[in-house]
């Protein structure tokens, strides 16, 4: 019993360093990784690689090339599409859920992410990336929804990898735009009312899909 506990805390801190490499870019989209030469990066065996490689497949980061290895997920503009999709579909809602239950401690934490955000913005943009994740995944926490925090989650992440590896994105943070409508988001919160953070939630999804995403069409109506 032990040894499996020892082996799986291994697989998951290989799980998460590998997950890191990814999200950052640091190993490419598109890049071919395989068993031998991670087990030799980090000096383990072959087995604990293997079972973190499948566990980041199940997260869909890579995908199995029989006979040559794991290839990392390319991210392209429908990737990017269907992410920021599935944010507008629930975020303006967590927003105004996340007003109507409003809290002085989610208030003062939303203000220190966005306090963060503005110190470093233009210091450290991926840093800053950091802190406007953490607004947003406080967002819906406080929506009380443990289901739309799960989906955020992934979302966002994904978002994140998007500023990462996707030219031009790093400084979107640090924009003028961008804080000015975290902080609109943030006041709506903690004034309590519903119907404004939600609309402030959808604009600034908006400005986020019109930075990353110029050449998207969108003929569902969604954005509308």
């Amino acid at each position: 019993m032990e040894h499996r506990t020892m082996g799986t805390s291994l697989t998951d801190r290989l799980a998460q360093k590998i997950r890191a490499e990814i999200l950052t870019g640091t190993i490419a989209p598109g890049t071919i990784v395989v068993e031998p030469r991670l087990a030799d990066q980090y000096a383990v065996s072959k087995t604990p690689v293997r079972e973190a490689l499948r566990m980041l497949c199940s997260e869909g980061l890579l995908t199995v090339l029989p006979k040559k290895g794991y290839l990392v997920r390319t991210m392209g503009l429908n990737d990017v599409q269907e992410t920021l999709d599935v944010r507008m579909l629930l975020e303006p809602h967590a927003a105004g859920a996340a007003a109507t239950f409003r809290s002085p401690q989610i208030a003062a934490q939303l203000r220190q992410h966005l306090d963060t955000q503005r110190e470093i913005s233009v210091s450290a943009p991926l840093e800053a990336m950091a802190a406007a994740q953490e607004f947003h995944q406080l967002i819906g926490v406080a929506s009380r929804n443990t289901r739309i925090v799960q989906i955020l989650d992934a979302c966002l992440t994904e978002t994140a990898r998007a500023h990462h590896v996707l030219p031009g994105l790093a400084h979107y943070v640090g924009a003028p735009t961008e804080l000015a409508e975290h902080e609109e988001i943030y006041a709506a919160i903690i004034a309590g009312d519903a119907p404004r953070a939600e609309a402030a939630m959808a604009k600034h999804l908006r400005s986020i899909r019109t930075t990353m995403a110029k050449q998207f069409t969108d003929p569902s109506g969604l954005w509308g």
